[in-house]
């Protein structure tokens, strides 16, 4: 009999990784922009290889390995496809876990929690699941994005399972749906029929499924696991996915299923002279019907006793003399982690420690200086080397703050900044993000921040300054391609205005003063500029005399920022 165990969930990481790994240039390349920004399949692939990391080796139950693969996904992902893709195999594992519970010895067997489910239709239910939670974790889903390819493989493995089908059949279906599906993006959004590709997240996620088709039927991965080819098009060049294709994920929540303020209550009251001698706090992973016994047998170890959380995830907080049996406790329960033991005897006063830190994600060793010395915590990120929703939980912990304020600087870390918060806040950390999209609006938010505001207050300072700052920069083309401004072709230079190409030129001091005056068009009194690794002093000279000659009014200062691939940003407020 078919049956998803943990020996296939190890199989199916392994096969799904190494195929990301062939697969990955020709993603990357799909949703390329003129410069090498598209890295759709490197943060696929670096997404998918945390995951693996994460899943322990040794005997596990089912729902061990699916909740451990699922967090490792979450804690490792990479720009929004990522952060979707972590989303999708969370909620399909927790789905399947619920309806496929396993005995305690790993792959022992089936033991359906309904046993009118068959493997095949727990699987296409959990994927039905995942592709729901997806959705939801969006503010505004976008079709013809990996959340419609995603809900295709769904439909697809339903109608499999309703006809009766065997698992590997059924798992297929789901690939050969996705497939179609993903063929007809180019028809969805305009900016993948103008470059003639298909979306660069649904091509990734339909690698992951055609490698677990390849697991359950036996044979050789590479059939259903290669990236479809573009779509004929008019266009011959090969353009960029752009901001429609990630659109789907930059307002994604980062975790989904996971219930918050459920579950326990205090016991105990002040601490006693006499009382318990340390205080133990973790996380633990744990399936919801075991935390009563759990509940009631760490109250026989100490008191204060508070197990808060829900839908597998808790906080667990004891005062006890027997550090060792109350985390005991905790591993023949689940899956403790973050484990701090406090030892009362041994307190003493502390300086105080920052009631608020700015997290800020920077894309060069300049700009990393700047935002240090405004009083920044720094995550480094930017094009080819974007930051993980774990480095930025790294640095909120590190921070020690209660009060998080999050500059992702880069609209593809907008949703890995959006999953670390939703995990920092069931610390009960306060969390916000300011959805910068560019390195300048970040310097300009951080630039207003006063400490001594409210939280409220100050969130929606640093949100005004963000908006109030255009932003622009100017780069090289490294191929020939479509761009919103037209046709570009190798070692033109080209102008950004907001997020879009707005011009092509032949130098990068035309480029430069047309970005400037296309900013300043609108109005403005500070223009900044940030130098990039390979700028050279006469571009920069170049730009400023340009503004300081026909924008008297205007005052502009000029930072080493170390970025690469863009010799200049620019921001004007």
């Amino acid at each position: 009999m078919e049956e998803l165990t943990v020996g296939v969930l190890r199989s199916w990481a392994r096969v799904a990784l190494a195929e990301l790994g062939r697969a990955r240039a020709e993603i990357d390349e799909l949703n390329v922009y003129p410069v090498p920004d598209g890295d759709t399949g490197t943060n696929l692939y670096l997404t998918w290889e945390a995951a693996c990391d994460a899943l322990p080796e040794g005997e596990l139950t089912f729902a061990e390995a699916v909740q451990a693969f699922g967090r490792g996904a979450l804690l490792g992902a990479r720009g929004n496809s990522g952060v979707i893709t972590s989303q999708l195999v969370r909620a399909c594992g927790l789905r399947l876990a619920e309806n496929l519970p396993r005995d305690q010895e790993a792959d022992a067997g089936s033991v359906l929690a309904d046993p009118r489910m068959s493997e095949a239709a727990a699987f296409a239910d959990a994927l039905v699941f995942a592709a729901d939670a997806a959705y939801g974790a969006v503010a505004k889903p976008v079709e013809g994005t990996m959340l419609t390819v995603a809900r295709a493989a769904a439909n697809g493995a339903l109608a499999a399972a309703n006809e009766g089908k065997a698992l590997a059949e059924v798992c297929l279906a789901a690939v050969a749906a996705a497939r179609l599906a993903l063929t007809k993006t180019t028809e969805q959004l305009a900016v993948l029929r103008r470059a003639g590709v298909v979306d660069a997240g649904g091509a990734g996620l339909v690698v992951i499924l055609g490698a677990m088709e390849s697991v359950l039927s036996g044979r050789p991965p590479g059939e259903h696991t290669g990236v479809p080819r573009r779509v004929p098009a008019t266009a011959s060049a090969r353009g960029a996915s752009g901001p429609g294709v990630e659109a789907s994920g930059e307002s994604g929540s980062g975790r989904v299923g996971l219930a918050e303020g459920a579950g326990g209550e205090a016991q105990g009251g002040d601490l006693e002279p006499d009382g318990p001698a340390y205080e133990v706090m973790y996380l633990l992973d744990a399936p919801d019907d075991r935390i009563g016994d759990f509940r009631r047998a760490l109250a026989g170890l100490g008191d204060s006793v508070v197990v808060v959380g829900g839908d597998e995830l808790w906080n667990v907080h004891v005062h006890t003399d027997d550090v060792g049996a109350a985390i005991e406790q905790g591993i023949g329960t689940g899956r403790p982690h973050r484990i701090r033991v406090t030892h009362f005897a041994d307190m003493v006063p502390h300086p105080p420690i920052a009631s608020r830190a700015v997290i800020a994600v920077a894309a060069g060793d300049g700009l990393a200086k700047l935002f240090v010395e405004a009083g920044a915590v720094v995550v480094k990120g930017g094009p080819g080397r974007r930051c993980s929703t774990g480095e930025l939980l790294a640095a909120i912990e590190q921070s020690g703050a209660p009060e998080i304020v999050i500059l992702p600087n880069d609209k593809d870390s907008i949703a890995v900044a959006e999953a670390a918060a939703t995990a920092a806040r069931q610390d009960g950390i306060r969390v916000a993000v300011i959805r910068t999209r560019a390195q300048v609006q970040g310097l300009a938010a951080i630039a207003v921040h006063d400490p001594g505001r409210s939280f409220d207050d100050a969130v929606n300072q640093l949100s005004a300054a963000a908006g109030q700052t255009r932003h622009g920069a100017v780069t090289i083309a490294v191929k020939d391609a479509w761009t919103m401004a037209g046709t570009c072709r190798i070692g033109d230079a080209l102008g950004v205005v907001d997020g879009d190409f707005a011009l092509i030129t032949e130098d990068l001091a035309a480029a430069a003063t047309g970005v400037a005056d296309r900013l300043l068009g609108g109005g403005g009194e500070l223009m900044t500029v940030v130098r990039g690794e390979h700028a050279s002093p006469e571009l920069v000279d170049a730009l400023v005399r340009h503004v300081r000659r026909n924008r008297k009014d205007v005052d502009v200062v000029v930072y080493d920022g170390g970025q690469e691939r863009y010799p200049l940003l620019i921001g004007v407020e």
